[in-house]
């Protein structure tokens, strides 16, 4: 039987698709946890109108880690769900407060903001920052850990009956590497040496499907590309082009619908190519992802 192997978190697939997977996943389990604002007891919904008492009277008796960010935008969602993971992890040693600051714009304000997501430490009814940007989990567990090293809190140890998390596989972290590097053929490489080994491993066909995405995006310009899907409905390349981009931006179900449209349009070659190009995007998807089963039946119903 093969090893299994852990994923680095930045590595489910190369682009802000990555991140649906995760907040597929924390979507679900604040649905579970009942109405909204009682999404975990770990995790808070703070405004400017309860950051004082949801966050600076609470870290009077526990910590708490502010995560100010803009939950609807895709390329930080992938940060918010590992940030959940942890704070589920901690078991009540830290709690979670999010900030909405595209919601709550005075409240950005106060908190002196230069980048999304910035993470700040609530302790003993003072504020401070701790780091700008979305990190990898890895070093995120990292930083956490430092800092509640540095103000003698004791996280939770892992349960004893719990499962210790295997080891990274060397050419997913090889693929990960290359990727915050920005090579892609390296990661390239690395995932079809994975796919070698593991023909099935849905991450990296994930992942290189996502590579395929940014070669093919990378040096277009989104606005031109769109406007000249626009302009022509049946030009089944500007079709193609114009999905491309929909997804590279996260927005799945419009590149979806965009090209099963473009099957029902066209016949023979022309359909074919669109129906192939489709399937591809399909594969930059987890297979529970419910965007991939909606957009399958409604191709069925297009070809059929």
């Amino acid at each position: 039987m093969a090893a299994e192997f852990s994923r680095p978190g930045s590595l489910y697939g190369a682009v802000d698709l990555g991140a649906r997977k995760q907040a597929l996943e924390a979507q679900a389990r604040r649905e579970a946890a009942g109405p909204a604002g009682a999404a975990s007891a770990d995790v808070i919904e703070v405004t400017s109108a309860t950051f004082n008492t949801d966050v600076v009277e609470r870290s009077l008796s526990v910590p708490v880690i502010v995560e100010a960010t803009v939950p609807r935008a895709e390329q930080v969602r992938q940060f918010s769900g590992v940030m959940e993971k942890l704070a589920a992890e901690a078991a009540g040693a830290w709690v979670l407060a999010r900030v909405d600051v595209e919601a709550d714009p005075q409240l950005a304000q106060a908190l002196r903001m230069r980048a999304v997501p910035t993470v700040y430490l609530a302790f003993q009814g003072q504020l401070m920052p701790l780091f700008e940007g979305p990190l990898p989990e890895s070093q995120l567990r990292q930083a956490l850990s430092q800092v509640f090293e540095q103000l003698g809190v004791e996280l939770a140890e892992q349960g004893e009956g719990e499962a210790a998390e295997p080891p990274i596989d060397p050419d997913l972290l090889a693929a990960d590497q290359a990727v915050e590097k920005g090579d892609l053929d390296a990661a390239a490489a690395a995932f079809e040496r994975l796919l070698a080994r593991s023909p099935s491993d849905e991450g990296a066909k994930i992942g290189l499907a996502g590579i395929g995405l940014l070669r093919r995006t990378q040096d277009l310009d989104p606005a031109d590309v769109l406007r000249r899907a626009a302009e022509d409905q049946d030009d089944v390349d500007a079709q193609t082009r114009a999905a491309d981009v929909e997804m590279v931006n996260g927005q799945v179900d419009e590149a979806f619908d965009r090209l099963i449209a473009l099957v029902r349009r066209t016949r023979g070659a022309e359909r074919e190519k669109a129906r192939v190009h489709l399937l591809g995007l399909f594969d930059a998807l987890p297979g529970d992802d419910p965007s991939l089963s909606r957009a399958r039946r409604a191709l069925a119903n297009a070809l059929f």
